[in-house]
């Protein structure tokens, strides 16, 4: 697929890519996220002044103990997560989408997130306070640990459904049917699970259901960004064959292409970024669907080299500006962040549809 990329003529006559405006479009997001990371940062429920913040993050210390403690502790881990989380889930609404060109694809519909879900359940529903404890007793770890693990091996248990099924069946709509139909599944164990659960743990589980930036502290903050970043290669390193997808897949057949290497490494993308999420920060829905349409919309273009890299950054924005929505600034009242993505990302998605009017023409 050929896309036109304007630049700046040198003094040899070859183009300077730095200089196009996609890449003066890259600066201007990569600009926005570190304000918005910043404004992340200093707003909350205790007011610190900008110049305490910056001489905390440049290492100098603060006046009050209490601040640098806020700061590094709390408020830093929860801007990374939302930068990480951001662009996991947009890369994966993006990868979706074009692999089944489909406009409302997005990271959960292979039934990844479901999957996640349905092993916290398992835990929170099922087992509650005696595989907490067993986990402690005879594991050494508990708690949020417990509930990652338990997300990862449910998303990696409807992985391989889905992948042994991609072995078997060619056709990438009947895959994208039996995705949802796999997510429909779990979906339908959490729901007689809960039927028959305590109300304390429904408690719990709608709790988590909720989703949450704060959580990942520490290690579980450097597992996150290491699962991320090997998703995240694989799919960067997939842009240029989903650049060939767009033209059909008789087209990429026919020039040497492997269709399906090329599915098989991005739902494991897909699965890796989507299911380390949800299992580190719970379901966070709207992400994945909005950014994609957002950022093509932006750069006016369906070149994958671009629109990964973008959706990493505007993803990255959106999920800080909705984290600093939710902690309602000024206030002691904290809203779910689900609820925050889902207010933000659906105003976007219909206004992308208005503004463009054909969904379709963006996978052309």
């Amino acid at each position: 697929m050929a896309v036109r990329i304007s630049g700046a003529q040198a003094s040899d006559g070859h183009a300077w890519p730095l200089l196009s405006p996609k890449a003066g479009m890259l600066f201007v997001l990569l600009l926005a996220l570190l304000l918005l990371f910043l404004l992340d940062i200093v707003l909350g429920s205790v007011q610190i002044p900008l110049e305490s913040v910056i001489g905390i993050l440049l290492g100098r210390g603060a006046e009050h103990p209490a601040w640098e403690k806020i700061i590094t502790a709390i408020r830093l881990p929860k801007a990374a997560t939302a930068v990480i989380a951001g662009a996991a889930l947009s890369v994966s609404g993006l990868q979706m989408q074009t692999l089944f060109r489909n406009p409302l694809a997005g990271p959960s519909v292979l039934g990844i997130s479901a999957g996640a879900s349905l092993g916290v359940a398992v835990v929170m529903l099922a087992s509650g306070g005696a595989a907490n404890a067993f986990a402690i007793r005879q594991l050494g770890f508990g708690g949020s640990w417990l509930i990652v693990i338990a997300a990862t091996l449910g998303a990696m248990a409807v992985l391989l459904i889905v992948l042994g099924i991609a072995v078997r069946i060619r056709d990438n709509v009947v895959l994208l049917i039996v995705g949802i139909m796999v997510g429909n599944i779990t979906i339908s164990l959490i729901s007689i699970w809960q039927y028959f659960s305590e109300p304390e743990q429904i408690q719990d589980y709608l709790i988590w259901t909720f989703g949450s930036l704060g959580g990942v502290l520490g290690p579980q903050l450097a597992v996150l960004g290491a699962v991320v970043a090997l998703g995240l290669l694989v799919s960067f390193s997939a842009s240029k064959s989903l650049n060939v997808l767009l033209l059909g897949e008789n087209y990429a057949r026919s020039l040497g292409m492997s269709t399906f290497f090329v599915r098989v490494s991005v739902i494991a993308a897909t699965s890796l970024l989507a299911g380390s999420v949800t299992g580190f920060c719970g379901p966070i829905g709207f992400i994945g669907i909005a950014v994609p349409h957002l950022t093509r919309s932006m750069l006016d273009t369906s070149d994958h080299r671009f629109l990964m890299p973008s959706c990493c950054l505007v993803g990255g924005i959106l999920m800080l500006a909705c984290d600093i929505v939710a902690q309602m600034p000024g206030t002691q009242t904290t809203l779910p962040i689900n609820a925050v993505t889902a207010l933000i990302g659906s105003p976007v998605v219909i206004w992308v549809i208005m503004k463009q009017r054909n969904l379709k023409s963006s996978f052309s």
